[in-house]
Parts: structure tokens; C-alpha cells; sequence
């Protein structure tokens, strides 16, 4: 592939059954998709609706284009695919084989194809989804929320360095506190058309416990919202040893992506995700490396997570996915933390395995299993 996707495996590989099969599957679902009604609207509501068929009809247009791409690659014609049809390839591969899956009701819909095997570890799925939030500030000159943070300990949060330090800072004396008139929260129920809570899915950030010196990560103590919030629920497991076949790992991801103005073609990208930014996700995928961090985790990538070993996903994280847990597919444990990516290479996270003695976690006791 040779455009900006953050998915940088090719669709031979993120695809299991045959392209042919692949394509015949999107073709069925543009043809299946409902006419638009004819009933009259109001004229506000009218011109709503035709922003929305719009944006429909982009995006039928690019994965009917990824659909003549796919049938090329089929029959060994790649030289013949044109670049509407390698763009919308790379729009199938997005939201086919590394689908952004929207999180409702801390739940989400069954899928078709490869990703059907996730409603076989829905119950575990769903526990992780309800200990990953968004973390949101107050006081911030530009911003209202910065990322994601996940639940490892019974009064702790993980998230990346990046991130805490928006909002924190070192005091000089070997601690970290808030920067001057700013707060912060974690968030667990920032879905999309989620109606206003009572607070019972958020935690106040009472303290910095620490910002890692040598890893992307930052631990910070949480405890239920003020004026309604519940108790903290049991902190996810965290994997105390790598998996012997890590590489090729069905892996997933649960964050917040936003939107990312780096992407080739934006505006196309935008209407394929129909703007739906800054709500949770869940991204399956796969472990594509486990790199030394002399290597840089990639020729010239320049890269590291700084454990001694950076891993790899191509998972579709997008900015604001940073300080997102990746999960082991097969049994849920918390593999890495998601850092950052860059687009057609790798997306990076620090794995936390390689972690188990560093004295940051052992003070926030982590849940290491």
C-alpha cells in the first residue's frame, strides 16, 4: 500500500479469507444500504440530511473504487490499480480489516469477516472497555481532554508521560504536582450519543503518583468523583510475561481517536469516518514486532519506548488514542502502552512485561498477572 493510512500491514496480509471474498462482502453492503426517504423535511433538518447523504455518497463512491482495487490485487493486477482505487483499498482495510469499532453502552456491535471471532470474547472485552477513559482537564489554555488512561491498580491509572505532563509537573523535590490552577479526571463513559451522567463513571486525578524519566508513562491516583461517583472498579490484569508467539498476535485497543490532519487526504478520510471523533473505540489488530530500542523500533523510525524493546501494532489508533491499553486478545491482559504511531510504518507502544520490577509500578501496585 502506498498511501497514509495508519495501517501499514497490506490487505494479503490483514485479511484472512480470499480478497475476492472481501470485496463481494463491501459490494453487498453498498448495494443493501437504504434509499434515503422522500418524506418533506424542515428546511434546517433538510439541509442536515443532505450534508449526511453528502458524506454517504462519498463514501460509497471511495469503497466501490477499494472494491475494483481489491479484484485487481486478486488477480494478480496490482500494476493496473489506480490511485482512487488504492486509496479506497486502504478505506476497506480501515474499516474492514482494522476496523474502529464505536463503543455504546460500554458495548459494541457484532462485525462480519475476520472480526467476527470478537463476539466469542464479548464478557471480556466489555470488562475492559469499562476500565478505560478518557483523561479530561480543567484550567487548560487549549484543551479539554488529552488522551486515554486505563485502571491497573485499586487507586491507579496508567497513561503516557506525554499526556500528564499537560496538566503536571516536578515539583523539585524528587515529586510532581499540578500545574498552577488545572485539574484533571478520568472519564469512562465518553461514548457517542451518550447523554449526560451523574458522574458515576468518572474519577477525579488526586494525585501524580509519577512521570516515568525513561518510559512514555505517567501513574496517576484516582478515586471517585466528588458529588456522585462510584466506587472504582477492579483494575485490569496486567500481562507479567510476554505471550512465546507475540508477533502476529490478535491484539486490540480501547481509546479515544481524534481526528488527525497528517492523514493523506483528509477531507475523504473525514466523510469515510463521518466525523466522528473523541469518543471510545475499540481497534482490533494484530502485534506486528517486538524491536530492541537500539533499533529504533524500525530503520530510521527514530522511536523508542525506552523499556529496552518498543512493540509494534497495527491496530488503527489515531492521535488521542495515546496512553491506550493494548490487550491480548486471548486473554485480556494489558500488553503494552500505546505511545504513539506513524502513519504506512508502525504504531508503538511500550511493553509493560519488560516492566514488572521497575519501582514506579511496584509503588502504584499494579495488578501484574
Amino acid at each position: 500500500m502506498r498511501g497514509g493510512s495508519p495501517v501499514a500491514t497490506g490487505p494479503e496480509q490483514v485479511f484472512t479469507e480470499d480478497l475476492r471474498a472481501v470485496a463481494e462482502r463491501v459490494r453487498g453492503l453498498l448495494e443493501a444500504e437504504v434509499p434515503e426517504s422522500e418524506e418533506e423535511l424542515p428546511a434546517r433538518e433538510a439541509a442536515a440530511e443532505q450534508i449526511g447523504r453528502a458524506a454517504r455518497e462519498e463514501r460509497a463512491k471511495v469503497l466501490g473504487a477499494g472494491v475494483r482495487g481489491l479484484e485487481k490485487l486478486a488477480a494478480g493486477r496490482a500494476d493496473d490499480i489506480d490511485e482512487d482505487e488504492y486509496f479506497g483499498v486502504e478505506a476497506i482495510v480501515l474499516l474492514e480489516g482494522r476496523p474502529a469499532i464505536l463503543v455504546q453502552g460500554q458495548d459494541f456491535a457484532s462485525q462480519q469477516g475476520d472480526w467476527a471471532l470478537l463476539d466469542g470474547q464479548r464478557p471480556g472485552i466489555r470488562q475492559s472497555i469499562a476500565r478505560v477513559g478518557r483523561v479530561e482537564v480543567s484550567g487548560h489554555a487549549g484543551l479539554d481532554w488529552l488522551g486515554t488512561g486505563f485502571l491497573v491498580s485499586p487507586f491507579a491509572v496508567m497513561t503516557n508521560r506525554h499526556v500528564a505532563a499537560e496538566f503536571a509537573h516536578a515539583d523539585g523535590r524528587g515529586g510532581f504536582v499540578f500545574r498552577q490552577g488545572m485539574g484533571a479526571r478520568i472519564d469512562t463513559a465518553e461514548e457517542l450519543g451518550a447523554p449526560a451522567g451523574d458522574g458515576s463513571f468518572e474519577f477525579d486525578v488526586t494525585e501524580v503518583l509519577g512521570i516515568h524519566q525513561d518510559v512514555d508513562m505517567a501513574l496517576l491516583r484516582v478515586s471517585p468523583a466528588s458529588g456522585g461517583g462510584g466506587p472504582l472498579p477492579s483494575p485490569l490484569a496486567l500481562a507479567a510475561d510476554a505471550p512465546p508467539d507475540l508477533v502476529g498476535r490478535p491484539v486490540y485497543v480501547v481509546g479515544y481517536p481524534a481526528a488527525d490532519g497528517r492523514r493523506n487526504e483528509p477531507a475523504a478520510m473525514s466523510r469515510i469516518f463521518m466525523d466522528v471523533y473523541n469518543v471510545k473505540r475499540l481497534q482490533p489488530g494484530t502485534a506486528t514486532a517486538f524491536l530492541p530500542d537500539e533499533d529504533g523500533a524500525g530503520a530510521g523510525a527514530g522511536v523508542r519506548a525506552g523499556a529496552g524493546f518498543t512493540m509494534t501494532h497495527d491496530c488503527s489508533t489515531l492521535g488521542g488514542n495515546s496512553g491506550s491499553p493494548v490487550f491480548d486478545l486471548a486473554d485480556h491482559r494489558v500488553l503494552g502502552l500505546h505511545f504513539g504511531g506513524r502513519f504506512g510504518s508502525a504504531n508503538y507502544a511500550v511493553p509493560l512485561f519488560e516492566l514488572t520490577d521497575d519501582p514506579l509500578l511496584e509503588r502504584a501496585e499494579v495488578n501484574w498477572v
